[in-house]
């Protein structure tokens, strides 16, 4: 029998809610779980926020690094958590084709939020090379 927080299987998501909230959960199949939320028999918040689009998610985690990541999340700030929404993390070691003038800012919300996600998997890929 397999244990729930085996493999990296669990995934982080954002919906934004109809009235414009963020709402952040995790789960083992994202579409599933979205599914649930639209039909209204996911969480009780999103259950009176409906419709519900999503925004971001991240997948390959173990549940602890799940809910560890959405608790971090949830003590954001809205400008932070939008701020990732606007983010897209990259497949495993892939590197962008060139560099973009049109990025954010240095000091922008958006930028704070690329380096906090990518000191992050950079820490996750460093555990996962321990951990072999």
């Amino acid at each position: 029998m397999k244990k729930s927080g085996g493999g990296g299987d669990w995934g982080l998501y954002l919906l934004r809610c109809g009235d414009g909230t963020l709402y952040t959960g995790v789960a083992r199949d994202i579409r599933a779980r979205l599914r649930r939320h639209r039909e209204g028999k996911g969480g009780a918040y999103t259950r009176s926020h409906l419709p519900v689009r999503l925004v971001y998610q991240e997948s390959g985690l173990t549940r602890s690094q799940a809910l560890i990541r959405e608790a971090r999340i949830k003590r954001w700030d809205r400008k932070k958590k939008l701020a990732l929404t606007r983010t897209r993390i990259p497949a495993k070691g892939a590197r962008p084709a060139r560099e973009t003038t049109w990025g954010p800012t240095p000091n922008s919300a958006a930028s704070l939020a690329l380096r906090l996600n990518r000191s992050y998997l950079i820490r996750k890929q460093k555990r996962a090379v321990l951990e072999r």
